[in-house]
């Protein structure tokens, strides 16, 4: 049974920072896109941070680029999101994503949610000012 599951989320000032993971199970990636999306409420879930697994190749969108960092530690089955001065406007749930069937796109990376067949439940982030 595949799972993932996230933690890490919380609150946190403005400026500080939190670091999310995402332990997965059930299957075992060679080669495979995992993100993160973030969602608040009414609006669509946004990708903000890919990785392409191997080798390891990233994407950001403009509104983190800069301030988070996607990584993946192999031996624990984990996918990380280092988030570093946050901002209000960061707040949302976040959730991580497998896509287990799409190949190596090159410059188009997938940001669109319905690219992913996996997800995680989500956990909270709220940044206040």
């Amino acid at each position: 049974q595949v799972q993932l599951v996230e933690s890490g989320g919380g609150s946190v000032q403005a400026g500080g920072s939190l670091r999310l993971s995402c332990v997965y199970s059930g299957f075992t990636f060679k080669q495979n896109y995992m993100a993160w999306f973030r969602q608040v409420p009414g609006k669509e879930r946004v990708g903000v941070a890919v990785m392409w697994t191997n080798p390891a190749l990233t994407y950001y969108d403009d509104s983190v680029k800069g301030r988070f960092t996607i990584s993946r530690d192999y031996a624990e089955n984990t996918l990380w999101l280092q988030m570093d001065s946050l901002k209000p406007e960061d707040t949302a749930v976040y959730y991580c994503a497998a896509d287990t069937t799409s190949p190596w796109s090159g410059s188009r990376w997938p940001i669109e949610s319905d690219k992913y067949n996996y997800w995680g439940q989500g956990t909270q982030v709220t940044v206040s000012s």
